[in-house]
């Protein structure tokens, strides 16, 4: 196994719920099985995974055995590097059996697109309205407007801003848990018609997000890293649990999260946490693995100013194509 370092920019600064973030830093893990060559990515955000330099210890561990799963346990509590070492032995073994990725993690048939969103950050209600029309003229059709940072009667009228520029455009509310209980109150009753509102509290108050849930459909982001999707589940706290494959632990567990929520009647959303290209692209996969699904936030490779490969996933009309040849189908200076 091998572990390389890499830092890459963000095109733009990021605000989250947990600061912000102007480059992501990470390492690319490299295994060599049955011939083939696969490749992780464990890339670290701090508030949703380990820190970076846990991550490194545990690629450390990790490295330190051939043996697929005592590498695994050696990530045990830092889920970024769990995800770079589980998705490099995946990778490996998709390619060997010449496979794409999300058929070795499970699919039945063959996936060829997954619904997307586009994220619309904080600005003035003209601002706003005229970047939600310009992501329906690049083919989405769902928008998802960051809130939150603003009061909330901003934050409403730049919702009814958009209601009369971009009427038929599937709306999405996420305040990164920036508001209190009152608020968050106020703000369910004030929205309209949205798919649901992401992350009202700080994480993970899930008994809070439970009593929200009569007022309209909670998602939960940050809570889900917090406390886990069986405890979101088991709580009802949510309508949605959105499921980011690096503070996971990987994509083997996502799918396995998602078909648990799935289950229990809550209804699984895939994202990024502004990965690099063959984190994002095996979320791709994972979230193909769970298809039909509702728009996912797959659509953020433009996030980085610059990537580690080409991006095999191109996006259109509002979906993301899913890569069908060997393995995660990244292909670079580590893969071919």
């Amino acid at each position: 196994m091998n572990v390389e370092p890499f830092s890459l920019p963000l095109a733009d600064p990021v605000d989250t719920a947990r600061g912000t973030v102007s480059e992501r830093r990470g390492f690319l893990v490299t295994v060599e099985r049955d011939g083939e060559t696969g490749v992780g990515e464990a890339t670290p955000l701090p508030g949703w995974t380990e820190s970076r330099e846990a991550c490194r210890s545990a690629l450390e561990r990790a490295a330190a055995t051939d043996a697929r799963d005592e590498a695994l346990a050696a990530c045990e509590g830092a889920p970024a590097a769990r995800h770079g070492v589980s998705l490099a032995f995946a990778d490996a073994a998709a390619r060997a059996r010449e496979r794409p990725l999300y058929r070795q993690l499970g699919a039945d048939g063959r996936v060829e697109r997954v619904p997307v969103n586009a994220t619309v950050g904080d600005a003035d209600p003209a601002t706003t309205a005229a970047r939600v029309r310009g992501v329906l003229g690049d083919g989405f059709r769902t928008a998802k407007l960051k809130v939150g940072a603003r009061s909330l009667a901003d934050d409403i009228a730049r919702l009814d801003a958009v209601r009369a520029a971009a009427p038929d455009a599937a709306l999405r509310v996420d305040a990164n848990g920036a508001w209190d209980r009152g608020t968050a109150r106020r703000a369910l009753d004030a929205v309209g018609d949205v798919e649901y509102v992401e992350q009202p509290l700080a994480a993970p108050s899930l008994g809070e997000h439970a009593a929200l849930r009569d007022r309209g459909r909670i998602a939960l982001d940050e809570s889900v890293a917090a406390a886990g999707v069986d405890e979101v589940v088991a709580t009802d706290a949510a309508d949605v649990v959105v499921l980011k494959p690096m503070a996971l632990g990987g994509v083997d567990r996502t799918v396995d999260a998602g078909r648990r929520a799935r289950a229990a009647g809550v209804e699984p959303v895939v994202t990024t946490a502004f990965d690099a290209v063959y984190a994002r692209t095996a979320a791709v996969h994972a979230a193909a693995v769970l298809a039909p699904l509702p728009a996912c936030g797959l659509a953020t490779g433009d996030a980085l100013a610059r990537d580690l490969a080409a991006d095999p996933a191109p996006v259109a009309d509002g979906a993301i194509a899913v890569p069908q040849g060997k393995g995660n189908g990244v292909a670079g200076p580590h893969v071919e």
